[in-house]
């Protein structure tokens, strides 16, 4: 029985960014806000960079509270698909490559989502990362923290209940 080398980390990797950026840039609205995602293993660090059309009160200047609230609603939901495709990538149930030439399941669709404007976002780049607090077959349950310039002060937050797509085994 002939034995297969594992992967070399580096394509690994590469083969997981190559899926995180198919289904990244799979979603016009993202691509319009310039949202960006950042993958440290499992974890996803999204980045809204700054820009003048995300301003909605120039007097201040701060940024609208549609711009945070798609911001975070987009950040709960690739990070939640992104935490169901990490473990099918990592399990074999999916394969990277297929993923990265678009071949991507459905997204989670948004039962409701609650966002806390905590302080005005300020004309700068702004960070976020998603905590899936409960990821079953059908519902899930997403909190969602945004900063700027530190990690320990948010400038928002948000909780959303997703549901699942249907998945083909079941």
């Amino acid at each position: 029985m002939a034995r297969t080398r594992p992967e070399p980390v580096q394509v690994v990797k590469q083969r997981r960014d190559a899926a995180l950026n198919a289904l990244v840039h799979g979603v016009p609205y993202v691509q319009f806000m310039g949202i960006e995602f950042e993958r440290r293993g499992d974890e996803l660090t999204a980045i809204m960079p700054f820009d003048e059309k995300l301003i909605g009160n120039p007097m201040l200047p701060a940024l609208h509270g549609g711009a945070i609230a798609g911001f975070l609603e987009t950040t709960a939901v690739i990070g939640l698909a992104w935490s169901v495709l990490w473990e099918e990538i990592e399990t074999g149930v999916l394969d990277a490559d297929e993923l990265a030439l678009g071949y991507l399941p459905r997204l989670p669709k948004t039962i409701d989502f609650n966002i806390d404007y905590l302080r005005s976002g300020l004309p700068r780049d702004a960070y976020a990362r998603a905590r899936v607090n409960r990821s079953g077959r059908r519902y899930a349950s997403v909190h969602v923290e945004a900063w700027q310039d530190q990690r320990a002060k948010l400038f928002a937050q948000a909780t959303g209940h997703f549901l699942m797509p249907a998945r083909k085994d079941g």
